[in-house]
């Protein structure tokens, strides 16, 4: 049982604080306090309406404990996703990127902030990676400015490609990329058989076929062993042809279900098929011939006509021969590279075997014809069968380097370095990507690319772009109205879908960006790491 002074002390607090506040809105305070210290030392009571002197009390309004009108909210002025701008604020940097592009050592990056991310590999741990922000400014603290971290890139650039090629090709590199820096790149489009690369081959065939039939004239009326390999080349020249007329004619087919990335390396199937028979045909049968010549040695005719003929042929040979080289030059001028890296690549690979064919050919009419004179002024058949053997010997050269450059564009060749950085930093640069990983640019050949890329999105200015598409107002309410976990769950999966669906149209929008400032780019495979 509760003792009477307890009883007394809530009728006090009651009797003094509630009258009080519904008439003039004042709460004495010190009346409990004061009370209940007196009636724990006695435990006699006091009047009711006993104040002391000193007494605090609260002054508030009669409305105080008025229930109040919920506040409207206020739209609050938000920063807009910029799509057009460009940023690195926000991107990532491996330790290696920031060790070669900026001039780091180890030692440097560990007092930078760093954090770890998904492996863009498979089966592969997670990577540590620093804010670029950060690399930089530690970049620019070392180096002092940008002028002189890009000064010693380029020494350290140069000091490496000393190692790789000689000091001339490297000079005539860097001029070329100092006369054409800040140009487009002129992609020409392949019109098929009746476009640049066609009406080379269309010329060949041409020249050729005429030249194959005059010197199986000049072999059957001589008889000479070298005359035979040159009637073989000229022969295999043509089929050869015959057959990059119809890679290219393939070349330009548009893509169906079963290719679906069509048709274009049927130039290098095609040319690898010439090469081939070059090889087989060409090759074997001067060979052939050139031995039989030195086993069974056979009296020599009179090659007056065939000297002729051989003149003749080295001056159509030449002519298409230096069509062809146009053509090379023509389309190594369009993508900026030099020559001979041109022909080296095979970027066009049917007016490339035109090229080398012919000059395999005019090399082989100079040869003939010097093993046909010592062969008259010998009086023997020996030089003629040499001849034969030289002039299969450069067929064969001519035959292993084609399969070797084709083999290597159908497996998979990457683009050059110095176009592939540029791909990348146009990327780089986009607002929604922090970091770009397992990058992929694949000669597809017929001037076209294929490119392929990691990406690491920025999660913030993507849920911002999606924000900027919605009404925040209406947004906070529907959330104000959730009561449980299932109406929560379904609210995040709803949001949750169409920002994945938002991600894929940015995808799409930064494909679109790249195929415009780099035309060459065929296929973009973007995939979000």
């Amino acid at each position: 049982m509760l003792p009477r002074c307890y009883l007394l002390a809530k009728h006090v607090c009651y009797k003094a604080a509630i009258p009080n506040c519904e008439k003039t809105g004042s709460v004495t305070i010190n009346i409990a306090v004061r009370k209940l210290g007196l009636l724990h030392r006695n435990t006699h009571a006091l009047p009711i309406n006993y104040i002391p002197s000193g007494t605090r009390t609260f002054m508030g309004s009669p409305n105080l404990f008025k229930k109040k009108e919920p506040a409207k909210p206020q739209v609050k002025k938000r920063k807009r996703v910029d799509l057009s701008a460009q940023s690195l604020e926000r991107n990532f940097i491996t330790p290696v990127r920031a060790m070669s592009d900026f001039l780091l050592k180890p030692s440097d990056l560990e007092s930078l902030p760093k954090t770890k991310r998904r492996s863009p590999y498979e089966n592969e741990p997670p990577i540590t990676v620093y804010w670029r922000k950060d690399v930089e400014a530690k970049s620019l603290n070392i180096w002092g400015s940008k002028e002189n971290l890009q000064k010693e890139l380029i020494k350290r650039d140069i000091e490496r490609k000393k190692y790789q090629q000689n000091i001339f090709t490297m000079k005539r590199r860097l001029r070329d990329y100092r006369r054409e820096l800040g140009k487009s790149a002129n992609i020409e489009i392949d019109g098929g058989i009746m476009g640049r690369s066609g009406r080379v081959v269309l010329t060949a065939i041409a020249i050729n076929g005429t030249n194959c039939l005059f010197k199986l004239f000049a072999w059957l009326y001589t008889g000479s062993h070298s005359m035979f390999s040159e009637c073989i080349h000229s022969l295999a020249d043509t089929i050869n042809q015959l057959i990059l007329a119809y890679g290219i004619h393939k070349s330009v087919q548009v893509a169906d279900a079963n290719h679906p990335y069509g048709y274009s390396n049927m130039k290098y199937v095609a040319s690898l098929i010439s090469g081939v028979g070059i090889f087989c045909v060409g090759t074997g049968l001067s060979i052939y011939h050139g031995c039989s010549g030195l086993i069974r040695p056979e009296p020599i005719d009179d090659f007056f006509w065939a000297y002729f003929i051989l003149g003749g042929s080295l001056v159509s040979e030449g002519a298409t021969w230096l069509v062809a080289y146009n053509s090379i030059r023509r389309g190594a001028r369009n993508m900026n590279v030099p020559v001979k890296d041109y022909i080296l690549r095979s970027q066009d690979p049917s007016v490339n075997v035109v090229l080398l064919e012919d000059f395999a050919a005019v090399v082989g009419v100079i040869v003939a014809g010097g093993c046909m004179s010592l062969a008259s002024l010998t009086g023997s058949s020996i030089p003629d069968a040499i001849g034969s053997l030289l002039v299969g010997c450069i067929l064969g050269s001519v035959a292993s380097f084609i399969i070797y450059t084709n083999v290597a564009a159908l497996v998979g060749r990457s683009i050059p370095e110095e176009n592939l950085d540029k791909i990348n930093g146009e990327l780089e640069t986009d607002i929604m990507v922090r970091a770009i990983h397992d990058v992929k640019g694949i000669d597809m050949g017929n001037y076209l690319v294929r490119y392929k890329a990691e990406l690491d999105f920025d999660g913030r200015e993507l849920t911002r772009s999606y924000l900027d598409k919605q009404d925040l107002n209406k947004l906070l309410e529907e959330a104000r109205k959730l009561q449980n976990i299932d109406q929560f769950e379904e609210f995040m999966l709803k949001h949750g879908e169409n920002i994945v669906d938002m991600m894929g149209g940015e995808i799409d929008r930064i494909e679109m960006k790249l195929r415009k400032k780099h035309p060459e780019i065929r296929h973009c495979d973007l995939e979000i790491l």
